[in-house]
């Protein structure tokens, strides 16, 4: 079996996060915490924080998400720029730049609040999701609490991005939706940026789906 990008970070993050259930040392020195990054400049936690998660349904969830999308983005990748050592790098950027990026706004609001925490790879993970959806954006997709019913990938995104607003201004959850959005919004625009050429085929794909 040959080990991608999407697999290593599958097992390093299935690994840090099962560890980091048992040990709250090392889940506390690995979460975001923006008032420590700000304060006592402990940068690493942009990164680290994608790797540990709040439990076990946290962890499985966006690890499903991952392998399900990332594996069709990173064959992409490599299919895009061949067998040079660039589609990995650029997929793995993907990856990290969403985790790091995604958090940003959460900095800001919170960098003088010492008890606001934040953990799992659900800004990464977004990030991933709408490459693909920039990627494929007719893609019909399946959801899990509805079976049987599939939507067009751009639709999906769109009310994704959506609820994701909505839920982030009201905040009545523990939910990172923020940190959702803003991976989501790097992910499409990481990939329009990547190759240009990729704008308007979305564009036009959705135009001629509406026309259908």
């Amino acid at each position: 079996m040959v080990f991608t990008i999407t697999h290593i970070i599958i097992i390093i993050t299935t690994i840090i996060s099962v560890v980091a259930f048992g040990n709250f040392r090392i889940f506390d020195q690995l979460k975001f915490n923006a008032f420590l990054i700000r304060h006592n400049r402990q940068a690493w936690r942009f990164i680290t924080g994608a790797l540990v998660h709040a439990d076990i349904l946290h962890l499985a969830m966006n690890m499903y998400v991952l392998y399900i999308f990332g594996s069709v983005v990173e064959v992409y990748f490599q299919s895009f720029y061949g067998a040079s050592f660039k589609g990995s790098f650029f997929y793995f950027l993907l990856y990290t730049g969403g985790a790091v990026l995604s958090s940003l706004y959460s900095f800001e609001k919170h960098k003088d609040n010492l008890w606001y925490n934040a953990v799992g790879a659900s800004g990464a993970v977004s990030a991933i999701v709408f490459a693909f959806i920039a990627i494929r954006p007719e893609q019909h997709l399946q959801l899990l609490f509805l079976p049987g019913i599939s939507i067009p990938a751009f639709l999906l995104g769109g009310l994704y991005l959506l609820y994701s607003w909505i839920m982030a201004k009201n905040k009545k959850d523990n939910i990172g939706h923020d940190t959702h959005f803003f991976g989501a919004l790097f992910g499409v625009l990481y990939m329009f940026i990547l190759q240009p050429e990729l704008f308007p085929q979305f564009i036009k794909t959705i135009i001629q789906y509406i026309q259908r």
